[in-house]
């Protein structure tokens, strides 16, 4: 397959452009709705830009995208097109184009990456070998796009994702693996002022929790174990029966990921007649370093100044890496702001990393 290309390299008023599209439509996780408008966005541009068709997934999370050059895979280009904004962002937020930069909710995690990606594809004469894969729950955990996304991986042999690089560019060499636990405390409810001894204190056993819990990180080892949320009571004058506690962690190796799932699965109440139920894991192994040094290497062959990080947050490519496939993260967009309102693109970096894309997908596609 040779879809048509643009010839003489990247057209920023053409990425811009696309770009505008996919942010003005707003599609945060879980609505099914926005998700079906974007998802049919993403396969319009793959289309337009690169050629032959793009077929969309149907998912329970909203439906992902995926476009393919033909031929044996040899390289998956990876994204996600659901973000964090809810419906209404836009309008408070509306895509703009400074002198330096471009804003708008999504730009940079990673409406941005997507485009660029296309955009340097656009570059090269021969797409055979080439699948594109474009999911909508990245931000929620990937639950339903998990098989699709490795076997996809396992099939082309190599992964390139499209997260956001910061704002210095960096590449994302390693990722810290990520979870969330949930602990649900069962007390016994009383009257607070009448009889607080006759209850059991959910909120005060939940306490007890949190200290023991956060205990549990490693600095030293790259572990962190952060309580997050919790809940707890139902009124001011009530011994609270129920509690509820999240925790985020994250770790740098299989070992700290046991060692941590072990731990939490062992905790014990503090208070008599309380009880302790532990749901949830590291959901997203680490990605270590080493599955990105053969990738990382072609990247420097476009630019020998590019550098390598590792980071603590996760993304798909850490689902990529934990199955055995070579995975270069951080390919996507330069900028900054991630999930927050000053969340941006460095605007004369654009068609630079589009051009870093084709370089590697053409290193890829013509390695024997």
């Amino acid at each position: 397959m040779t879809p048509a290309r643009s010839g003489k390299g990247p057209d920023l008023q053409a990425l811009l452009d696309d770009l505008r599209t996919l942010v003005e439509i707003e599609s945060p996780s879980g609505d099914l709705a926005a998700l079906e408008t974007s998802a049919i966005a993403v396969r319009d541009l793959l289309e337009k830009r690169l050629g032959g068709s793009a077929e969309i997934v149907a998912s329970p999370a909203g439906p992902h995208v995926r476009w393919s050059g033909g031929g044996t895979p040899r390289v998956l280009l990876l994204g996600h097109h659901d973000t964090v904004f809810p419906i209404g962002t836009l309008a408070r937020r509306p895509f703009t184009v400074t002198g330096e930069k471009v804003l708008g909710p999504g730009v940079f995690d990673m409406l941005g990456g997507i485009v660029q990606a296309v955009h340097g594809l656009m570059l090269l004469d021969d797409l055979t070998g080439v699948t594109f894969l474009v999911t909508s729950d990245e931000e929620v955990g990937s639950v339903h796009s998990r098989s699709l996304i490795e076997d996809a991986a396992k099939t082309a042999g190599a992964a390139l994702v499209f997260e956001g690089a910061g704002d210095g560019g960096a590449l994302k060499t390693a990722r810290k693996g990520s979870g969330t636990f949930e602990i649900t405390i069962t007390g016994r409810a009383s009257h607070a002022g009448l009889e607080p001894e006759a209850g059991v204190n959910a909120l005060v056993e939940a306490s007890h929790q949190v200290l023991a819990i956060a205990a549990l990180a490693r600095p030293d080892a790259g572990t962190t174990v952060v309580p997050t949320m919790s809940s707890a009571g139902s009124a001011s004058n009530v011994v609270p029966a129920q509690a509820k506690i999240t925790v985020d962690v994250r770790v740098t190796s299989a070992v700290e990921k046991q060692r941590l799932e072990d731990a939490m699965a062992a905790l014990v109440p503090h208070l008599s007649g309380a009880v302790v139920e532990v749901s949830g894991g590291v959901t997203r192994p680490p990605m270590p370093a080493s599955a990105s040094t053969g990738l990382f290497a072609l990247a420097r062959t476009f630019d020998p100044a590019i550098r390598g990080v590792a980071v603590g947050g996760a993304s798909d490519g850490n689902l990529t890496a934990a199955v055995g496939v070579p995975t270069l993260d951080g390919l996507g967009a330069v900028g900054g702001g991630a999930h927050a309102d000053h969340e941006f693109v460095v605007l004369d970096t654009m068609t630079q990393r589009a051009r870093l894309t084709a370089h590697v997908v053409q290193k890829l596609l013509s390695a024997t």
